[in-house]
């Protein structure tokens, strides 16, 4: 689909914020008659003002009538094509947030042409129109659903241009190299050479590096988008549950000195220091011949699993030989090689100075808490933000969140090892063109240079009404 073609002109109609009862609520229209149909039934507080008449990005009091039925005061801000979020002209009607109100003004446009809106058509019209790309236009729904610093840092940046940039620029060089291909080919019969393959080496390399920091980023990008899990683990009665009612700060877990006591996974988001996190408190692992208990310790394994982080939660007053302590770390990460473990000390409020001592000497890369009495938590949270590598969001790189650019991303990546593997082996210039495009056309599929309906369709479905 190109970026101007299937752009319906008829006249859409939404409410922009949220359904219910509030001070306001925005009414939002787009389409080229809009100005006209807000006009037929808006009577502005200055005599003689009409809409068509004022300029766009202004905003004009009056009241929104039904013939001589005066529905309500408002206030009407209007957009004029092509300087308008959809690129359309736009019409947002400011009322009061009564549901009644708001019903009455959506059927009184619905009865006299407007239709309703569907999910993201505002935001699929600016797409349409030029106003933004589509990786941007899917950054707008990631504004919208961000709940941490980190993921709106993420969004932000994309729907600002810079991951678009970076895309678009890539996505020239190597175009500009596809075009010298392609001209070989032209001319082929006279076997003529226009790309200077060192210098084409030199580039693809240069694309591919780009593009594998972006595809790294991915892993970084999804998780503060959708929030680091972290699962508590240990044996029964090490105070799993007591340090997930600390850290959330309130009595989220049952505690009770009946070993087993959890026998699901609890789960529950904090945000620290910008960083969403979502805490699973499991089952204490232990041989058990419980069968309620033994699936609570299977869905431990499982959320340990699907962890990004698990923190490793022992008794520390019972451990004082440390002579399990070593081997139960070292069995865990045994089993999970690839997990970042942290060992918690727990119940340190238990122990005297010299038995505190005597477990940081041994144990210098264990973290001693109490989580009980709100101790050593501000060490576990220090460790917790550095092992979360947010670097490159205060840097300004670009972070990739999307999981469907990670996926266009990785097949350029392909593609492009394909045209290298092509010019190592000296192949000719019609099979190493092949390559090129499909590299070029899945940098495309980022943007939207390249897209199909089915593609918008999933994309936008995801948005909000009103947006």
């Amino acid at each position: 689909m190109q970026a101007n073609s299937g752009i319906s002109q008829d006249s859409i109609i939404a409410l922009a914020t949220p359904y219910g009862l509030g001070a306001i609520a925005v009414i939002r229209l787009s389409g080229e008659g809009v100005i006209d149909l807000a006009d037929a039934y808006f009577k502005a507080r200055a005599k003689g003002k009409t809409l068509n008449s004022v300029a766009s990005h202004t905003v004009h009091l009056g009241h929104i009538m039904d013939e001589k039925r005066v529905i309500d005061e408002v206030l009407v801000t209007v957009f004029k094509t092509p300087h308008s979020y959809t690129g359309e002209n736009v019409v947002e009607i400011s009322c009061h947030g009564s549901v009644y109100i708001q019903q009455e003004i959506l059927q009184l446009f619905l009865k006299h042409g407007a239709r309703h809106a569907e999910a993201g058509e505002f935001t699929l019209r600016a797409f349409l129109n030029g106003k933004m790309d589509l990786s941007q236009a899917e950054a707008v729904a990631d504004v919208i659903a961000s709940d941490s610093q980190a993921s709106h840092s993420i969004a932000m940046q994309q729907m600002r241009g810079g991951f678009s940039n970076e895309i678009a620029a890539l996505r020239t060089e190597l175009l500009n190299f596809a075009s010298l291909i392609e001209l070989e080919l032209d001319f082929s019969e006279e076997d003529v050479e226009f790309a200077d393959r060192t210098e084409f080496q030199v580039l693809v390399s240069k694309i591919k590096n780009v593009i594998k920091r972006l595809i790294d980023s991915f892993a970084l990008g999804n998780v503060l988008k959708s929030g680091i899990p972290v699962a508590i683990v240990g044996e029964p009665n090490v105070g799993k549950s007591t340090l997930l009612n600390t850290l959330l700060n309130e009595d989220k877990a049952i505690v009770s000195e009946i070993a087993g006591t959890t026998r699901d996974a609890i789960e529950d988001e904090i945000v620290l220091q910008g960083v969403t996190y979502r805490f699973i408190d499991t089952a204490g692992i232990r041989e058990t011949k419980d069968v309620v208990e033994n699936i609570g310790i299977q869905k431990t394994f499982e959320n340990i699993e699907k962890a990004q982080l698990v923190l490793h939660l022992i008794d520390a007053s019972k451990k004082l030989d440390l002579t399990n302590l070593s081997k139960e770390d070292q069995e865990l990460q045994e089993k999970y090689p690839q997990k970042k473990i942290l060992t918690l000390l727990n119940k340190a409020d238990a122990l005297s100075d010299k038995q505190l001592e005597k477990l940081r000497a041994i144990q210098p890369n264990c973290i001693l808490i109490s989580a009980k009495h709100k101790t050593g938590l501000e060490a576990l949270l220090s460790h917790l933000t550095q092992l979360v590598n947010t670097g490159s969001l205060t840097n300004q790189q670009t972070v990739v969140s999307n999981s469907r650019h990670f996926e266009a991303l990785t097949k350029a990546f392909e593609a492009l090892n394909e045209v290298q593997k092509g010019m190592d082996e000296n192949i000719s210039s019609d099979l190493m063109a092949i390559d090129i495009r499909q590299a070029l056309f899945h940098l495309g599929e980022i943007t939207g240079e390249i897209t199909n309906d089915d593609l918008l369709g999933n994309i936008f479905a995801n948005f909000c009404i009103g947006k």
